[in-house]
């Protein structure tokens, strides 16, 4: 159906409504992604500030994982403070060119993170199979054009979205039943024919998420080949726990996803504060516990992560005695003096 049947008039304000159904236990609810936040903003700027700051970390396992740690930060920072201003003053108005940039962000962030996870496995490889040849084969300058081409995936993939959202007419709703704005369902309250934005949309999914999975797959295929044909078991063991991370970062990115997409399209009789809830999943777990995963494993950011709290709380132990020393010796030539 087309907007020249209905009045004409097209929305440019919506309001999110938060999880439906479950008004009442906002303000419980906003509690764990108000922790979850702060844990992946903290987290994730302390991985990214060390790997910066310490020439130790300057190799490119580290210089992948800063660019995860930074799209953790933006992709927090894409939804949890819009829901938390639902959650606590319920502030779900949003206009419509700032609902399509949230999309735009959100889901390029999202799509940047998937591409990451692919050169990080591709990095394993490198690493486990050639590693007499790694450094010299991912230098500085290759990984440099590998996060720009990463970046310029997400954002030239999904930049096409903005104007499929920008030619609907929104006459129908200007209420979204979420905490954040989503392709498809922006476009489901429209009242034109949306088949264009679902085939691009599964155009989008297929091309880059699908694929991704599917050569992250076949990366770790191929390491694990490499893996079994060691000789020494300690080796064997090494190599399969330099990988152990970043599996567990995969499960955690890709698996919540994947359980909200099938749970969409074979869960009609699910509640849908259910689906919304677990869309939120994937926005909430994967920045809040990578940089745990990443700093209780690797021992070189285990290591610096301890000596950094050391440090601070040895100058926050150490601040009130020097001030108390400085005070009694002030004190004594005050004495010596009178």
């Amino acid at each position: 159906m087309t907007a020249s049947n209905h009045t004409g008039v097209s929305h440019t304000v919506f309001y999110l409504l938060g999880i439906p159904g479950l008004e009442d236990q906002h303000v419980w609810i906003s509690i764990p992604f108000f922790i979850s936040y702060l844990i992946a903003l903290l987290g994730n700027s302390l991985l990214v500030f060390l790997i910066l700051t310490k020439p130790s970390l300057h190799e490119p396992m580290y210089l992948f994982l800063c660019m995860l740690a930074g799209a953790d930060v933006v992709l927090s920072a894409c939804t949890v403070p819009q829901a938390l201003a639902i959650f606590w003053f319920h502030a779900g108005e949003i206009s419509l060119d700032r609902c399509i940039a949230q999309v735009f962000f959100l889901t390029s962030t999202f799509m940047s993170e998937s591409g990451i996870l692919l050169v990080m496995a591709f990095d394993r490889y490198i690493a486990i199979c050639y590693p007499l040849r790694y450094t010299a084969i991912l230098t500085h300058a290759l990984i440099g054009k590998i996060g720009a081409t990463i970046f310029l995936r997400s954002y030239g993939t999904v930049f096409p979205v903005i104007f499929l959202l920008k030619r609907l007419t929104f006459c129908k709703s200007n209420t979204i039943p979420n905490t954040t704005c989503k392709h498809i369902v922006l476009a489901k309250i429209s009242c034109d024919d949306i088949r264009v934005n679902i085939w691009y949309g599964f155009f989008v999914l297929m091309s880059t998420l699908v694929l991704d999975v599917v050569l992250i797959f076949v990366s770790y295929m191929l390491i694990l080949r490499a893996v079994f044909h060691i000789p020494s078991r300690d080796a064997r063991h090494k190599a399969l726990n330099t990988c152990g991370s970043h599996v567990c970062v995969i499960i955690l990115f890709y698996g919540p996803g994947i359980f909200s997409v099938l749970t969409q399209r074979f869960g009609r009789h699910v509640a849908l504060h259910v689906h919304v809830l677990l869309a939120n999943v994937y926005t909430l777990i994967p920045p809040m516990l990578n940089p745990i995963i990443y700093g209780i494993k690797t021992k070189q950011i285990r290591d610096l992560v301890l000596k950094v709290l050391f440090f601070l709380k040895k100058k926050y132990v150490q601040t009130p005695l020097i001030n108390i020393s400085f005070s009694i010796g002030i004190q004594e030539i005050n004495y010596l003096r009178f």
